[in-house]
């Protein structure tokens, strides 16, 4: 199985990228951020509301992938403010409580908006008992 899954982010035609991949019981969920369906921001100046959003898009194109959130088994956090961690943190705690996937956080200097503060990428693996 090699599927694609698009949410029409105005980036994706323009990078030639999906929101996320899977190839057999592997799902690979691109960069994610806080913008919406137009293209906007959500949450400026709130990384824990961002992030919350932004692993909601996440389990969306998990889910269109046959997977779900338990099947995360890695996560990578990009964060514009390393000061305000426990804000993204809390939103990540929410989301994989029980699940404990393995995690990284780094800084880095900016997003590809000043409004975003945080970007998320996951790494999904199905077991092979619910393969499709």
């Amino acid at each position: 199985m090699d599927q694609r899954v698009y949410t029409g982010a105005p980036w994706e035609k323009t990078v030639a990228y999906c929101r996320a991949r899977r190839v057999g019981n592997q799902i690979f969920v691109a960069g994610t951020t806080a913008v919406d369906e137009e293209g906007s921001v959500v949450h400026s100046d709130d990384m824990y509301g961002q992030a919350a959003y932004v692993f909601k898009r996440i389990e969306g194109a998990l889910q269109r992938c046959g997977a779900e959130m338990s099947h995360v088994v890695r996560t990578r956090l990009f964060i514009t403010d390393m000061e305000r961690f426990d804000e993204v943190a809390k939103a990540h705690g929410e989301a994989f409580s029980g699940i404990d996937p393995a995690a990284t956080c780094v800084e880095v200097s900016a997003l590809v908006d000043p409004l975003l503060l945080v970007e998320i990428e996951v790494d999904a693996i199905i077991p092979s008992s619910s393969e499709g």
